[in-house]
């Protein structure tokens, strides 16, 4: 007897623990039970919350760049901005010592695949090798790209065969730095310097002499074959054939236009170069001298801006010659890419932030803060580019000098080329040999350096 009342009683108490496990409607206390998904309601009658999935973590990626000093801390600067502007990519700025370390430690991480998601600079043979991301999906599917707002000679200077694989964030060319007073004190004005020959004719105005010796130049180039093949990309010359299968630098376009520069050296004296020495010594020694008051202007980079004191000095455009047109100087953009080995959501990222550094404001803002070319041409409608470039009218003549420019020569031999025009820039401009017989040595190297790739 004792038995059969524990076994109803755990019946009767199992019964209840059932009902009450079915969610039947037991009174006020009773809330529900509701599965995941699904609208139970609540002793108000509204719908209960449904649970609300984790917001998704921000995608973290490395970007390497070999950039130090003033450069350096601006680009700490706009990282910093960049990560504050936004909440889905975080990005660590990996500092390199220089753009040739940058490559270096990034050939050891391609090898490991550890590499970072983004790198400020390009590599034509590695994005053929499949080492880089081609960008071209990521732009078509940009909305906000505006692929004709950037400088064409920088944009196309990332494409490898016709496809996008690095993208501009700044860009520099080499543009003349005069003295005023030197050019007041001649009446010249500086806007109508439009060809190299109206540029020697004011160099020789200004240039003074005792005696035989010049103590005062007209005009300084900076040293090296840089600036005399800005000129002759001004004249039309080219480097190699349409096919890339002969070198012209013996062209009269070539012979001409170095000419004249050893011309103006060594037998007219308006002008003069600074060469040898360690490092950029060379260019400091150009710039002091127009600086110091001993020559009238010089030839050198729009990065040179932040060191220079605009006082006493002002900027033009590199000028063209008679019959030719305006100048076609080089302009370089300064490349990033996007590591092939680095995955879809960082590819995405490291794209966010490229687009990011090089929209209106944030292009025209590093040019203003480092003198280099800002990639876009909206950056001269950028309200504080505008207000900036009133007081400082130098800031926009690498810009508008480079919607004209010359894309650089991309060396198919590894650099053996451009070391034979280096030789022969130097005949010319240091030992006073003749354009004609500098270049025409420099193209027997050439070409037969040239034709070891066929």
């Amino acid at each position: 007897m004792l038995k059969m009342k524990k076994w109803w009683a755990m019946t009767v108490l199992c019964s209840l623990m059932f009902l009450a496990a079915c969610g039947g409607n037991t009174g006020a206390g009773n809330t529900g039970t509701a599965k995941p998904g699904s609208e139970a309601s609540t002793n108000s009658g509204q719908p209960a919350k449904q649970e609300i999935p984790a917001s998704k973590d921000p995608v973290t990626i490395e970007f390497w760049y070999g950039l130090g000093g003033k450069l350096g801390e601006n680009m700490a600067k706009t990282i910093e901005k960049f990560n504050a502007s936004q909440k889905d990519v975080i990005v660590k700025g990996i500092v390199q010592g220089d753009y040739s370390e940058t490559e270096k430690k990034l050939q050891a991480a391609i090898a490991s695949g550890q590499v970072p998601a983004a790198v400020l600079g390009s590599n034509v043979d590695w994005a053929r090798k499949g080492y880089f991301a081609p960008l071209d999906e990521l732009v078509k599917n940009d909305p906000n790209f505006k692929s004709e707002d950037f400088v064409q000679t920088f944009l196309n200077q990332g494409k490898v065969d016709g496809v996008q694989y690095f993208l501009p964030l700044y860009g520099t060319t080499q543009v003349m730095y005069y003295r005023k007073d030197a050019f007041q004190e001649q009446n010249i004005d500086p806007a109508s310097l439009t060809t190299w020959e109206k540029l020697a004719d004011a160099a020789a105005k200004m240039t003074k002499k005792e005696g035989n010796k010049t103590t005062f130049y007209g005009w300084e180039p900076m040293w090296g074959k840089d600036n005399m093949m800005d000129a002759v990309f001004g004249k039309g010359g080219k480097v190699l054939s349409d096919d890339g299968k002969q070198v012209l630098i013996d062209s009269p376009e070539w012979v001409e236009t170095w000419e004249q520069f050893r011309k103006w050296i060594h037998e007219d004296k308006i002008m003069r170069i600074h060469s040898g020495g360690q490092g950029w010594e060379y260019w400091y020694k150009t710039i002091d001298d127009v600086m110091k008051g001993q020559a009238a202007g010089y030839t050198g980079s729009s990065g040179d801006q932040g060191d220079l004191d605009f006082n006493i000095l002002g900027a033009m455009e590199q000028p063209g010659w008679e019959g030719k047109g305006e100048g076609k100087p080089v302009a370089e953009a300064r490349l990033a890419g996007i590591p092939a080995k680095a995955s879809k959501e960082q590819q995405e990222a490291a794209y966010k932030w490229f687009t990011f550094f090089s929209n209106t404001e944030n292009t025209a803002k590093w040019s203003m803060d480092n003198g280099y070319i800002a990639v876009r041409h909206s950056a001269l409608e950028d309200p504080e580019f505008k207000s900036f470039s009133e007081s400082n009218p130098q800031i926009s003549v690498p810009l508008r000098q480079a919607s004209h420019g010359s894309e650089p020569f991309s060396d198919p031999t590894g650099g053996k080329i451009n070391d034979a025009l280096r030789i022969a820039a130097d005949k010319v401009q240091i030992e006073n040999i003749s354009a004609a017989e500098a270049l025409k040595a420099a193209k027997v190297i050439a070409q037969k350096e040239l034709d070891k790739l066929k």
